[in-house]
């Protein structure tokens, strides 16, 4: 079976970056199509893996999925440990607001959006991308639960509370259809260009344009009401998985095309409150794929290494991996490693 490993971004993943970037459709916000700004992204990454960090200053931690066997990055994600700071971190809030006359007896509720600025937000998963060829493999579920290890085994690095912030809905030709009634009129650019400039950090163009006033929802078309809070397509396996570990919907939506934005405690999360740190006691020489449970496990370096693999637990609290996984996760025989199940266990009362 092939072993695909979840590690910290170097620089030699630079052309692979590159390559995943491009096949974005529409884009990704927190890793736009530019060499230069990915390049730096790595730097600050492997900056943000120093030893000594102790708590949350807005370092930007970047994940590679590497399939073993052939040294390809297949997939990418992030966690930015604290947004916000000196720039901060913008989001539409959906209030609902009453108006009333009761002379002629009209009571009316409407929805409105107010725009929030977070100059010390939560936590932030972020940045996830998985190659296309490669869906529907399970390796989607790798790729983003396994960021939730290392936050549990490094927990002073981040906010007690953890946010996800997903792409909105676009429509065939890459357009947002809340960008085109709102955001158009005030900056002027297609949603894309927009898209780009922010995730290139340059974000003194929204403090500036960003229309200061609430918008109200009925004043837009109703084809525009409709997409507010809905992610885009490719997006919908990772809302169903983010919600199935815990989070919530909240009140709050991307102010460039309206994508929703989740949230939960970090010790709420699934695979952070059912992970547990257990010894190896066997390494087998058996393939990956045998009597085991299928989990997700890391190591508890900061030189961070997860996997998706069969791991047999054992009743002394010990846990027995195959050969291949082992060298994957760079573990040897007594090591500590963190195992969760890969999927929310049913207890059958």
């Amino acid at each position: 079976m092939t072993i695909h490993v979840l590690r910290s971004v170097r620089e030699s993943d630079l052309p692979f970056l590159q390559k995943l970037a491009a096949t974005v459709e529409g884009g990704l916000t927190t890793l736009p199509n530019d060499p230069q700004f990915l390049e730096n992204k790595i730097v600050e990454s492997i900056r943000a893996f120093d030893p000594r960090v102790r708590k949350p200053a807005g370092e930007h931690y970047l994940f590679a999925l590497e399939d073993v066997a052939t040294g390809e990055v297949i997939g990418t994600s992030g966690i930015i440990a604290c947004v916000g700071g000196f720039d901060p971190f913008y989001s539409y809030e959906i209030r609902r607001e009453s108006f009333t006359h009761e002379p002629l007896g009209i009571s009316k509720e409407v929805r409105v959006l107010h725009l929030k600025r977070s100059h010390k937000g939560p936590s932030e998963v972020c940045s996830l991308f998985l190659d296309p060829r490669h869906r529907a493999s399970g390796l989607g579920r790798l790729l983003s639960l396994a960021r939730f290890l290392f936050m549990a085994t490094f927990p002073k690095r981040f906010d007690a509370h953890v946010i996800a912030e997903l792409r909105g809905w676009l429509d065939e030709q890459g357009r947002s259809p809340f960008w085109e009634s709102v955001g158009r009129h005030f900056f002027e650019w297609d949603y894309t260009t927009a898209d780009f400039l922010s995730g290139l950090g340059n974000k003194a163009f929204i403090e500036d344009l960003m229309p200061e006033y609430p918008i109200y929802l009925s004043l837009l078309p109703p084809e525009v009401q409709a997409v507010i809070g809905r992610v885009h397509r490719d997006t919908e396996p990772a809302l169903r998985l983010l919600l199935s570990e815990g989070f919530q919907q909240t009140d709050e939506v991307d102010i460039f095309d309206a994508g929703p934005l989740v949230r939960a405690p970090l010790a709420g999360v699934r695979t952070v409150r059912q992970s547990r740190v257990a010894v190896v006691k066997a390494i087998e020489a058996a393939a990956d794929g045998g009597n085991g449970a299928r989990m997700l496990v890391s190591n508890r370096a900061i030189d961070f290494r997860a996997c998706l693999g069969c791991v047999q637990e054992i009743d002394d609290g010990t846990v027995a991996i195959s050969t291949s996984l082992a060298d994957a996760l760079r573990i040897a025989k007594g090591d500590a490693v963190c195992v969760v199940p890969a999927r929310p266990q049913t207890i059958t009362p």
